[in-house]
């Protein structure tokens, strides 16, 4: 077992068993024109984890690790967005809507694409999901189940939403989860501060957070 100084304390994980996930990093949250600036949010908050989740993702890369990247993204006739998420948020565009990008978070649009700089390579796991929640409505589980993969590092946006609600529903299912602290943001700074403490409050009833420097420092030197 390999240990990453962490809190609320020191996080074990089997290095051949352990995969990184990277929440929705697509150009609809973090670049002008896309849903996050329709709903007057200021995406230029979340630029600051692009750079610590690339060099998490050069870091597994290199190791041939598993990496798993999610995309907040619907079908082109929204049939698998539930009603309620479609009324929410009334800014001036709407999933589905016609913005600079593209239709809104709808599969397939050039906002719904991972940005470029962290874009994933061959080979590489991308599971479209229609909730904030990557377990709901996708093969999630059974990819992890086949990579026999029991150890899960985030990275992502955005902390409070789409990662938190991933981090809880992973724990649900037993996995063991570290949310890395420099690799996820939020439109809101004090969402993220408190999300950080809830997913390590009592003990970690959630799970672990660590910098993105003592992930890498807990993993093995390449040869």
């Amino acid at each position: 077992m390999l240990t990453i100084d962490a809190l609320p304390y020191a996080y074990e994980f089997p290095l051949g068993r352990t995969a990184l996930i990277v929440i929705d990093m697509q150009r609809d949250f973090l670049e002008p024109g896309g849903f996050g600036a329709a709903l007057g949010n200021d995406v230029r908050r979340l630029a600051p984890s692009i750079a610590p989740t690339r060099a998490l993702l050069d870091a597994f890369r290199a190791r041939g690790l598993p990496i798993i990247h999610t995309q907040e993204a619907h079908r082109p006739d929204l049939s698998d967005c539930p009603p309620s998420k479609l009324e929410r948020g009334r800014g001036s565009l709407t999933i589905g809507d016609v913005g600079p990008m593209g239709r809104i978070l709808v599969s397939g649009e050039p906002g719904a694409a991972i940005i470029p700089e962290l874009a994933p390579l061959p080979g590489e796991i991308v599971i479209e999901k229609p909730g904030k929640g990557a377990f709901h409505a996708t093969p999630l589980r059974e990819r992890l189940t086949e990579l026999g993969v029991t150890h899960l590092l985030f990275a992502g946006v955005t902390t409070e939403v789409c990662v938190q609600t991933t981090m809880r529903e992973a724990n649900d299912r037993g996995y063991e989860c570290l949310l890395v602290e420099d690799a996820t943001d939020s439109y809101f700074p004090e969402f993220k501060a408190a999300t950080l403490a809830m997913i390590r409050a009592q003990g970690g009833i959630v799970g672990w957070t660590a910098s993105s420097a003592a992930v890498l420092a807990a993993l093995p030197p390449l040869p």
